[in-house]
């Protein structure tokens, strides 16, 4: 018997653009339906069976030929650009809209968090849809009542339980939607970005009962733009692009590419190849601006090697002079935290103070950064922290490796940075024996 509590085949979901349509009877509804379905039909035979072509100007497609399963107790995180149609597919798994191809099938009880004050009636009282939300999930009253007290204090709204919810404000919505869909127990969790919400404490404190939930043996999904939650939360993740599943696995492998891709894109007129990213935009004759950044590894494909000498080359051009002029850069590591800050001071390597296109080199002796995914983060200002001429948020990402005889001394959660030491041993019975 299969383990999967959530099953996705070829899932697709197609909008046609325009106008909603309104009807007057339910006969009108009802053939407009039929007349609906009827030209989707014609349309997709007229066509050879494919919808991609279908009415280019009308349609588009939310998703297209998504397949995967979650296995019970599984944690899932989704991720993917504004658009890219994370939102859609947790519609679908809530019954809340229907594919237009594929299937999706869910075992189990399912809560879901889309947005904020989900499935809440306005007009009842926060206690009143405690109740309504549990009764939906299929609970008993007993149920409920036994978690009424922990789901009250978890959202921190005690002195307003008994205020019609259309009261509330935004972060009290969300505290009191997510505390009911996390403490009424259902074996399936969909949360979409709407943590995002909730201030910094509320946020570690949803991550924390979700994580509560995960390892209670609950299946979660969730949707976040929050690489660091998704990191820590999900061991596996899926990444969405223009509505096709662009990647699947490991949520660090998932979570690199993804930033990657950001790191491709950069700005509007970058362009990468292999570990330089060039900007010929126009406004750069206009202005100071960093026009080249290239990465120089210790092996090919992106790759450097924990130990081992790496160079990064900065083109600068300006058409000012620049009394205090300093570069910087941070190394982001695949959560996009940053992890080292590398920066010149104009006393030490003056440049810029003519106009004219200069060229930086950093050499790193020995990067001795712990095994994972890197990107660079660029800046170049009149000084440290004083007027800044051009900001490159993502670029040349990298990868650190080891040499395979100290593989099985690494492990993912060790750390950022490895640092040079010595060690000094002594047999205390020698030490006794000589006298020191």
């Amino acid at each position: 018997m299969s383990d999967n509590v959530i099953q996705v085949e070829n899932l697709g979901k197609l909008y046609r653009f325009g106008k909603q349509v309104t009807y007057k009877t339910l006969r009108e509804a009802l053939v407009q339906a039929f007349y609906h379905r009827l030209t989707l039909v014609k349309s997709i035979c007229r066509r050879s069976g494919s919808m991609d072509s279908m009415g280019s100007n009308e349609c588009f497609w939310a998703l297209k030929d998504i397949s995967f399963e979650v296995k019970r107790g599984e944690v899932l995180g989704i991720i993917g650009r504004n658009g890219s149609g994370k939102s859609t597919l947790l519609k679908i798994l809530s019954r809340i809209t229907d594919p237009t191809e594929g299937r999706a099938e869910i075992k189990g009880r399912v809560s879901s968090l889309l947005e904020v004050g989900t499935g809440f009636q306005p007009e009842l009282t926060g206690r009143d849809n405690i109740f309504l939300n549990g009764a939906i999930l299929g609970m008993r009253k007993a149920e409920i009542k036994r978690k009424f007290d922990e789901i009250v204090a978890f959202a921190e709204v005690e002195k307003f339980i008994d205020t019609p919810v259309k009261y509330y404000s935004s972060g009290m919505y969300t505290r009191l939607a997510f505390a009911v869909a996390a403490h009424l127990e259902p074996e399936i969790l969909l949360v979409d970005e709407v943590l995002a919400v909730g201030d910094v404490n509320f946020q570690r404190k949803c991550l924390g009962k979700m994580d509560e939930v995960a390892r209670g043996g609950r299946t979660i999904l969730f949707v976040s733009h929050n690489m660091q939650a998704i990191s820590d939360l999900c061991p596996q993740s899926l990444m969405l692009s223009q509505g096709r599943c662009a990647s699947s696995g490991p949520s660090e492998e998932v979570v690199a590419q993804y930033l990657k891709e950001c790191a491709s894109r950069g700005e509007p007129a970058a362009y990468s190849t292999n570990t330089s990213y060039f900007y010929t935009e126009t406004s750069s004759l206009s202005e100071p601006r960093v026009t080249m950044v290239s990465l120089k590894t210790s092996s090919p494909d992106n790759v450097q090697f924990f130990g081992q000498p790496m160079q990064i080359h900065f083109e600068i051009s300006t058409p000012i002079p620049i009394e205090e002029a300093a570069m910087a850069f941070q190394v982001f590591n695949a959560n996009h935290q940053p992890v080292l800050l590398l920066l010149t001071l104009d006393k030490e390597l003056p440049m810029c103070r003519q106009p004219g296109t200069y060229h930086l080199v950093c050499q790193i002796p020995k990067v001795r950064l712990y095994t994972g995914h890197y990107t660079l983060g660029i800046q170049f200002c009149e000084r440290p922290g004083g007027k800044l001429f051009h900001n490159i948020p993502t670029a040349c990402p990298f990868k650190v490796v080891t040499d395979q005889k100290r593989d099985h001394y690494w492990r993912p959660d060790a750390g950022v940075y490895v640092e040079d030491c010595e060690w000094q041993v002594k047999k205390l019975e020698d030490v006794a024996f000589s006298g020191k």
